[in-house]
């Protein structure tokens, strides 16, 4: 028999604010007041820096359908964290010398570093690369993304910045106790937390190792070593460092895992790949149809809520009137569409919906480059924070806080213009610019769900 078709969601009805849960956890988010401060703040720079009078400037519209509030849904970020403080551009500006890097001309260069080499005395490293999972499945065994693909997405995503990739002979796994190459392959059986070799063109550092306490991976590196590592390796005149690892990582005792962390006073970043692995999305419940943009799904954003408030139960409750929820709901869905149509967000929904779907058995490609778009996102993220760019709570954006893997995929690839405005300055790049070297990338990439979504996005706010 033929298989049936999914049925996917169409998104008929955007939301553009905070979910009911927000109130729930006690956020308030920024006052109409403290919004209209920074964007006052921001518009002055942008007076100064042009010489014209303010009310000559081009500005953009700010707010409201153009750029959605932070969506927190339960256990996101904001959720877990309600009064975290906002940081205005005002802020950003004061920060000192040894709190915010400054882009010169001596030190205008992102370097990458891709994933190690592994020496054959280490070779049992390649096993923890893989997803493990009960039965083996087509999404378990998938290449990863080319490295190359993430450069140039940050050369794009940081126009006027120099992206540059390191040789791979920069970091390589080797044997921590090189004399003594049994007790190397041991640690692949060890149930301790050994160390192993990271070969660098000064030094060997060592990394801790542990076995993942979820069993997705064999075994994982600590997060604080590596950071330590990435500082060695920083070139005297780089402006940041990000550095990329295949394997699981995790940073304290307690935690299960981390994808990674940026110490953005010292300019270096570690993402991991590892979790972004489309074979663990089941298993992590990651929710692909309604990744970014269409986690501003109304339906999808209360369906969220009431499974956390009503502990799964998602029976349509009765209105006043005698019809459920998803009645009334589709009685306005018409209106509702038109009153969205003219969006930028809508506009990256068309596009979104418009690829197959990511749910229906796609092959080992699509699912290289949905982990591609995935490990792209959170790369530009950290990076910004050697900008200084602190976690965003005014609108929903690239500088938002993530809480879970599940988060991650909600959350948009753009910058809101509080922090668009602190990344201009720090590069002094134009705008109009930037944007068209970012949507020639989509363009280029418009098989890939977040790409296409995102030029669209970027097409309808110039």
């Amino acid at each position: 028999m033929p298989k049936r078709a999914v049925s996917r969601c169409t998104h008929p009805t955007l939301t553009f604010d905070s979910s009911n849960h927000a109130a729930e956890v006690g956020f308030r988010g920024p006052t109409p007041r403290q919004l209209a401060a920074v964007h006052t703040s921001i518009e002055e720079e942008n007076t100064k820096s042009s010489g014209k009078r303010k009310r000559d400037l081009d500005t953009p519209a700010l707010g409201g359908k153009l750029f959605p509030a932070p969506l927190i849904l339960p256990e996101d970020d904001l959720a877990l964290d309600p009064t975290h403080p906002p940081q205005s551009f005002s802020e950003w500006k004061r920060m000192r010398q040894d709190e915010r890097n400054r882009v010169t001309n001596k030190r205008k260069t992102i370097y990458v570093i891709g994933p190690p080499a592994i020496t054959d005395d280490v070779d049992f490293v390649q096993t923890w690369n893989q997803v493990r999972s009960r039965g083996a499945k087509k999404e378990d065994h998938i290449p990863p993304p080319d490295i190359q693909d993430v450069v140039d997405y940050l050369s794009a995503y940081y126009h006027g910045m120099t992206v540059e990739v390191l040789p791979p002979s920069t970091a390589t796994f080797i044997a921590w106790e090189a004399k003594r190459p049994r007790a190397a392959k041991a640690l692949a059986k060890s149930s301790k937390t050994p160390l192993i070799g990271l070969q660098t063109s000064k030094e060997i550092i060592g990394i801790r190792t542990r076995p993942s306490l979820d069993k997705a991976y064999k075994a994982q590196l600590n997060l604080d070593d590596l950071l330590d590592a990435a500082i060695a390796m920083l070139p005297a005149d780089a402006f940041a460092l990000l550095f990329l690892v295949q394997q699981d990582l995790y940073q304290s005792p307690e935690d299960e895992f981390v994808c990674g962390l940026a110490y953005g006073g010292s300019r270096v970043s570690v993402v991991s790949m590892a979790r972004y692995h489309p074979g663990l999305d089941s298993k992590q419940e990651i929710e692909r149809e309604h990744a970014w943009p269409a986690s501003h799904c109304a339906t999808y954003v209360a369906s969220c809520c009431d499974e956390a408030t009503n502990d799964g139960n998602k029976a349509a409750k009765r209105s006043k009137n005698g019809a459920t929820r998803k009645e009334s709901q589709q009685a306005s869905d018409a209106i509702k569409v038109e009153q969205h149509a003219d969006t930028p967000l809508r506009a990256a929904i068309t596009a979104h919906a418009a690829l197959p779907s990511l749910s229906s058995s796609p092959d080992p490609d699509t699912l290289t480059r949905l982990w591609l778009g995935r490990v792209c996102r959170t790369a530009s993220h950290e990076v910004a924070h050697c900008f200084g760019i602190g976690h965003c709570v005014y609108y929903g954006c690239n500088m938002q806080g993530s809480a879970s893997i599940r988060e991650d995929a909600r959350q948009a690839p753009y910058l809101c213009p509080v922090d668009w405005a602190k990344l201009q300055k720090a590069t002094g790049v134009d705008a109009s610019e930037r944007s068209k070297t970012l949507i020639k990338y989509c363009n280029d990439k418009r098989e890939i769900h977040l790409f296409a979504a995102l030029g669209a996005w970027l097409e309808n706010t110039e």
